[in-house]
């Protein structure tokens, strides 16, 4: 699609900094549709370009940037949402800051790949349902791991009868925390059963051996019901499991390593996927301890097994048929 105007946006909590990149005019509104408005106004008032022919750009901020998206994507206006990192990397050196800077450095990252970028899809109300849940069942999972971990500790030391209530306390909120949790557990099932789709890929993925619940539902979560990523590659390289080489002409020749640039959550769910899927699955289980037995680097390996796991997610739900062990049926 040819876009002949470009809008940056820098968000913030309570304003927006917007810059039209061919003029080079900025304005700040308020971060509210009555904010939105005035910038369509604005627009409309300083460009010869109709709403379809623009794009509006700006960073994923989380809940800052959530009213916008859904803002413009319910009056069909094209936009894209962009890492933070991907802008100041993509631009060289740059001194100073301000919102207003941030702004036209955006409308001009938006500039340079207008030719080459796909407007942003806004995902299924439950998608974006099932994301909230799912971070708020983390932050939960988090802090009944802390009440646990004081508790044994206060354990090791104090005594339970002269301490009562450093006792009494964590163990009820650690109760109140799972209850809390269970009832998001309970929330998500509802979902999965209201959402034939998302159900119909989430039972696909947990039939592979060594991926649970929570890893199935961050990958559909993440993916965009497996939308944005077409193959386990590129997949594989969001999540920080693909090795990139590491040469340059005769003086480096290291090995192949993977990037830091990943999503870590989802690196370390599928590291928790791979050691389990080692231990139960027993074509991993050999592949693991041949490739180790051969001198292969024990995390080199896990890395390959994150691959593999990544290949079956893709292979299933291209087939759309469960995964079969093909080690039942080996002679």
């Amino acid at each position: 699609m040819k876009f002949k105007e470009i809008i940056g946006i820098d968000v913030s909590k309570s304003t927006l900094d917007v810059c039209l990149h061919s003029l080079g005019i900025s304005l700040v509104v308020e971060n509210s549709k009555s904010g939105y408005r005035k910038i369509i106004s604005w627009f409309k008032k300083n460009s010869g370009f109709s709403l379809d022919q623009v794009l509006f750009c700006f960073e994923h901020t989380g809940l800052y940037s959530y009213n916008l998206a859904c803002y413009l994507s319910e009056e069909q206006l094209n936009f894209i949402l962009v890492p933070g990192l991907d802008v100041k990397l993509s631009l060289g050196i740059q001194r100073g800051k301000s919102d207003k800077v941030d702004a036209q450095k955006i409308a001009l990252y938006a500039f340079r790949r207008k030719d080459e970028v796909t407007p942003y899809q806004m995902p299924a109300k439950s998608l974006i349902k099932l994301r909230q849940l799912l971070s708020l069942r983390e932050k939960l999972v988090k802090q009944r791991a802390g009440y646990e971990g004081t508790l044994k500790d206060q354990s090791e030391v104090l005594k339970i009868k002269d301490n009562a209530l450093l006792f009494s306390i964590p163990r009820k909120l650690i109760k109140l925390l799972a209850k809390q949790i269970d009832s998001i557990e309970h929330e998500i099932n509802l979902i999965l059963e209201a959402c034939p789709e998302i159900k119909k890929k989430y039972d696909l993925i947990i039939s592979i051996t060594g991926i649970g619940r929570q890893t199935a539902l961050n990958l559909i979560v993440i993916t965009n019901n497996f939308l944005l990523f077409d193959n386990h590659r590129k997949l594989a390289s969001y999540a920080g499991v693909a090795p990139f080489p590491n040469s340059s002409g005769t003086s480096i020749k290291g090995r192949a390593k993977v990037s830091n640039l990943a999503n870590k959550k989802l690196k370390a769910l599928l590291s928790s996927c791979a050691t389990s899927a080692i231990r139960h699955d027993p074509e991993l289980k050999l592949y693991f301890k041949n490739r180790t037995e051969k001198g292969i680097h024990k995390m080199n390996t896990i890395n390959a097994v994150r691959n593999k796991l990544l290949a079956r997610v893709f292979a299933v739900l291209r087939r759309e048929t469960p995964y079969v062990p093909m080690c039942r049926y080996a002679a």
